[in-house]
């Protein structure tokens, strides 16, 4: 790999962009393409079912073959709320190879005791979120039940284009939820990607199976992702 190349791959890595190297089997030519590049033909469409899968393999495209080296940001769930449910959320998402980390200023909740070997961010999210933003590849879960805590995270998780934003509460509770954030300026379209109220509707009550529920529904939008972006020219 030239040196400019791998520059430019550690770069995109460490700002949580995913990319995929292309090399020619043929000449060795090599590019970096960046979720969300616009390429023509067959190889585009073979670059964009490596976006989706995250598995690195020669592909055929053009009458040639071309080895697709994907590079995706590890997926994460950032949980807004340090409760009972998130500690259950917790090492079901660890088992499941996500990063997990919970973000909520009220220090009675996010402690270490609750919550061992959890990232905990024991800040307003607004704080949190100024040096460590959300990406496409964050699920956010807002289940603090308190607007002045969830309001924020969720308006940020809308705008920043994460794969997955959930919310507990009610339809009710969720009805006047649309109210703030449309008076916050977020457009319909945006608010309506909310999963409210969160999780599967498979009946679970208990703090343990609301957690399943949750995450199985970030493991299916995860999953079924759109590539993000579209329309770069590369």
């Amino acid at each position: 790999m030239e040196l400019a190349t791998l520059q430019a791959l550690n770069d995109e890595r460490k700002a949580r962009r995913a990319v995929v190297l292309v090399k020619s089997l043929d000449d060795g030519a090599e590019r970096l393409v960046r979720e969300g590049d616009a390429v023509e033909g067959a190889l585009g469409e073979r670059i964009a079912e490596a976006f989706r899968s995250g598995q690195s393999r020669v592909v055929e495209a053009g009458g040639a073959e071309h080895f697709l080296n994907v590079h995706l940001p590890p997926a994460r769930i950032v949980a807004i709320g340090a409760v009972h449910i998130t500690q259950a959320l917790a090492p079901m998402a660890a088992v499941a190879g996500y990063d997990f980390e919970i973000i909520d200023p009220r220090t009675a909740f996010a402690t270490p005791e609750r919550f061992p070997d959890v990232r905990l961010h024991a800040e307003w999210p607004e704080d949190v979120l100024a040096r460590q933003p959300f990406d496409p590849y964050t699920a956010v879960a807002a289940v603090t039940h308190d607007p002045k805590i969830d309001d924020f995270a969720l308006k940020a998780a809308l705008e920043a284009g994460c794969f997955y934003v959930g919310a507990l509460g009610s339809r009710k509770t969720h009805a006047k939820r649309v109210e703030r954030l449309t008076e916050l300026g977020l457009p319909p379209e945006r608010i309506e990607r909310i999963q409210a109220p969160i999780g599967l509707a498979i009946g679970a009550a208990s703090p343990g199976e609301i957690a399943v529920a949750v995450l199985a529904q970030i493991i299916a939008a995860f999953r079924s992702r759109e590539t993000a972006g579209k329309g770069r020219s590369s």
